[in-house]
């Protein structure tokens, strides 16, 4: 009973090894199937991502095809208007021909034209410079006998204004007279005052007294001569002054005379 006992135990541990062997066997076979499972992942990945790339890739080159065709369209369709305006340019060279041959010869006969009117305007401007050659010589005549008679009207001004001139200066030295005489005599009068209040104050006692109540009638006597001073070198600058005036417009007479002489020469 021992011996079939110790038959199943041997068996029993050979087969549990092989079977160690076996799940051994069966781990490293799944540790390499998970390689290539994560291999495989990677690969998918990058299939995937290559797909994607290759889609927008396709997009681009379809996006790129289509602008292409576009293009190609338009110049197509810019060749036949090229085409046409070609056609239209010939048509309009041709055309800018004629109109050239038919304005050269309208041209040609205005030319004709106006060297026949020239000539009849060239007969009205020789009448017409006759005529005013003549309106001239008129005009110069009258402008002469108009210049004589201006002449001789400021020649009488001008005598005119030399007479008020010297009437002016007569009368200016005979009040400049009048003036002085009746400064002399305010003078002589300040003076005989003056006199008659220094004897009177010599003979006062009470100097200050009568020296102030002096004052006065001296002050008076100073601001009258100060005030006909002035006054007479007020109207001796009037006079001056309508002298200068009267002077100023003989000399523009003279100018305007010899003027006048030149323009008559």
């Amino acid at each position: 009973m021992i011996k079939p006992n110790c038959v199943n135990l041997e068996t029993f541990m050979e087969r549990f090894t092989r079977l160690e062997q076996k799940i051994t066997e069966v781990h490293g076979k799944n540790n390499m199937l998970d390689v290539a499972l994560e291999d495989a992942n990677r690969v998918l990945k990058f299939y995937v991502t290559k797909d994607k790339c290759l889609i927008e890739e396709k997009t681009s080159l379809l996006d790129t095809v289509n602008s292409l065709q576009q293009t190609l369209q338009e110049q197509c369709n810019l060749r036949v208007e090229n085409e046409k305006l070609k056609k239209d340019m010939a048509d309009l060279k041709q055309q800018c021909e004629r109109a050239a041959e038919d304005r050269e010869a309208e041209v040609q006969q205005l030319v004709s034209e106006m060297r026949v009117e020239g000539e009849r305007h060239k007969r009205e401007l020789e009448t017409v410079r006759q005529q005013c050659r003549r309106e001239v010589e008129e005009a110069q005549r009258q402008a002469v006998n108009q210049l004589k008679a201006k002449e001789a009207e400021a020649e009488k001004l001008l005598e005119k204004k030399n007479a008020d001139v010297e009437e002016m200066k007569k009368r200016l030295k005979e009040q400049e007279r009048e003036k002085q005489s009746e400064l002399l005599k305010l003078q002589m009068e300040f003076g005989a005052k003056l006199a008659r209040v220094q004897s009177t104050a010599q003979q006062s006692q009470q100097q200050q007294q009568q020296h102030g109540s002096n004052l006065l009638p001296q002050s008076v006597f100073k601001r009258k001569l100060q005030f006909f001073q002035e006054e007479k070198n007020k109207e001796i600058g009037a006079l001056r002054q309508r002298i200068e005036e009267l002077e100023e417009t003989q000399r523009a007479c003279s100018l305007s005379d010899g003027r006048l002489k030149k323009r008559k020469i």
